[in-house]
């Protein structure tokens, strides 16, 4: 797929001399996609590493809307949301997948609503980029690789705590804190674009679905060059 263009916001440099690569990732914390984009994503940005800098920065989207919040079985839900056939299918293609990437697509324990998820993801970036991709990192660990349902508080708390976010637990207690911000962080980076991953690289090019390494090192190339003139 190549890269869509968007409106141009800027290119800027890092401290160490290298171009800035800036990344806004819209996504959800059931997509497995957006969890394969991401392990793709970082493959790209290892392999560009001594050319540009990096920051990633992740935006809500919601697959599964109306999904319950005390969570309903995975398998159940994907069955009546795809079909058996389509289900089947598609567990077996994203295990492949998975297990190409060093990793165990893990189908068993709950999904539901991610509004959770994302509220603490919102508060994780107050306190850093590389903090809040952290968190992201084990909230899709937790839920493709070790079954555990990310609309329990518990293991919300555990992500947090795991990868150094402050004041996680009397953020969650409010249910109406986060939400206004995670709706706002919605309409600016999320409401035009119909499915997730989506990434915007300075603000200016576009690419969607889980990608190979290849192609988002080939849209780092365009920008930098863009940028320069």
């Amino acid at each position: 797929m190549g890269l869509k263009l968007l409106v141009l916001k800027g290119f800027m440099a890092s401290n160490t001399g290298k171009k800035l690569i800036q990344i806004d990732v819209s996504s959800d914390t059931v997509c497995p996609w957006c969890f394969v984009g991401k392990k793709n994503l970082e493959k790209a940005m290892e392999q560009s590493k001594d050319k540009f800098d990096f920051e990633v920065h992740w935006h809500p989207f919601f697959l599964n809307p109306d999904a319950p919040k005390e969570g309903i079985k995975k398998s159940d839900f994907y069955r009546m949301k795809f079909g058996p056939i389509q289900f089947e299918h598609a567990t077996s293609r994203m295990t492949e997948i998975f297990r190409g990437l060093g990793m165990e697509y893990d189908m068993s324990g709950l999904t539901g609503d991610t509004m959770d998820s994302h509220r603490l993801i919102t508060l994780a970036q107050h306190q850093g980029y590389d903090k809040q991709n952290a968190l992201v990192e084990e909230l899709f660990q937790s839920y493709f690789c070790q079954g555990k349902f990310i609309g329990d508080r518990q293991v919300l708390l555990d992500a947090a705590r795991k990868v150094g976010i402050e004041g996680a637990e009397e953020f969650l207690q409010d249910p109406n804190r986060g939400v206004d911000e995670v709706k706002e962080e919605l309409s600016k980076y999320s409401s035009g674009i119909s499915g997730v991953p989506n990434f915007v690289i300075n603000g200016k090019y576009q690419l969607s679905g889980g990608q190979p390494p290849n192609t988002f090192i080939r849209a780092f190339d365009v920008a930098a060059k863009d940028g320069a003139q």
